[in-house]
């Protein structure tokens, strides 16, 4: 009962936990999540979310690194660009490769985020470290290009607004554009698609991998701008590979994976909280989130299965 009460207090107890830990923790799963809602609807199964986040990290870092005198409008605005550009071109590696050389894209992304992995590693240990050469991260960044809080006093950022902004972009784009409708074509049906004659299905699971992977890049400039203001070696705990779940938990709907997010930001947030208050290990705090994931799947599946009942 105590794990569970902090449980509760550190996701919903207070305004503190909502605005300064769960969204907060929600922030990056809503932009990856997206990024893989979008992959996964083209017919991309898009496994590298994780190393395009970190390469979207990288990216913003150098950029606030190397404009600390600008105003603070443009830097952000320029770590927007930079992350979504690192990232997409990240995923452009996997995508030129699944349309040259048809190598899986499953495959060449794990790999790229095991390369992305080892990337920051040197990035934090070379180009970007700081000034003194003893910590494995880069210099602090300057006052602008820290992304502004949403609400006095908490730690609720920029980046969480934008991500509300992203999905509801990507929501319209897929219902109601020509470029969602062949999206959606031909992620759900490639042959059929492209036996149609108006669809070239190479040129648009490439491009909706790149727009992906620039998705997940966001990621990781959100979480250098508003949270770290530095980059590190662990910038990510794993937030790629959460947020397959987090697509896959709400159906790659854009609407429903900004609810899915803000469910796994509450339980990494009640999960810390069980930690510190409840001294429970992380492992349980895993078994935890793992038996909910699953808690949740089995009521979708069990209510698909009386939905499809009642029409029979």
């Amino acid at each position: 009962m105590e794990a569970l009460l902090a449980f509760w207090d550190g996701a919903f107890g207070s305004a503190f936990a909502v605005l300064s830990a769960t969204l907060v923790r929600a922030t990056p799963l809503l932009f990856v999540g997206l990024a893989v809602a979008l992959a996964f609807r083209a017919g991309v199964l898009n496994i590298g979310a994780e190393g395009q986040l970190v390469l979207g990290a990288i990216g913003a870092s150098a950029v606030a690194l190397a404009t600390p005198t600008w105003p603070r409008a443009l830097v952000v605005l320029a770590m927007l660009l930079a992350g979504a550009a690192a990232g997409g071109l990240w995923a452009g590696i996997a995508a030129l490769l699944r349309r040259r050389f048809h190598v899986l894209e499953v495959i060449s992304t794990i790999m790229l985020n095991f390369v992305a992995a080892a990337l920051v590693s040197w990035m934090v240990r070379g180009p970007l470290q700081e000034p003194t050469r003893v910590y494995p991260m880069s210099e602090s960044f300057a006052a602008a290009a820290r992304w502004p809080f949403l609400v006095p006093g908490q730690r609720l950022h920029l980046g969480f607004a934008l991500g509300l902004l992203a999905a509801g972009m990507l929501w319209f784009v897929l219902r109601h554009t020509a470029a969602g409708f062949r999206i959606r074509a031909v992620g759900a049906g490639p042959r059929a698609a492209a036996s149609a004659g108006a669809v070239d299905v190479s040129r648009v699971t490439a491009r909706a991998f790149i727009a992906s992977g620039a998705l997940a890049g966001l990621a990781g400039a959100s979480e250098v701008g508003g949270v770290t203001w530095a980059l590190y070696e662990g910038i990510s705990p794993g937030y790629g590979y959460t947020a397959i779940a987090v697509a896959l938990l709400a159906r790659l709907d854009p609407r429903w994976v900004v609810v899915t997010a803000i469910g796994f930001g509450a339980l990494e947030a009640g999960g810390a909280a069980m930690q510190r208050t409840a001294g429970v290990p992380a492992v349980a705090v895993q078994i935890v989130t793992a038996t909910t994931l699953l808690a949740v799947l089995g009521a979708t599946r069990w209510r698909a299965r009386r939905r499809r009942e009642a029409g029979a």
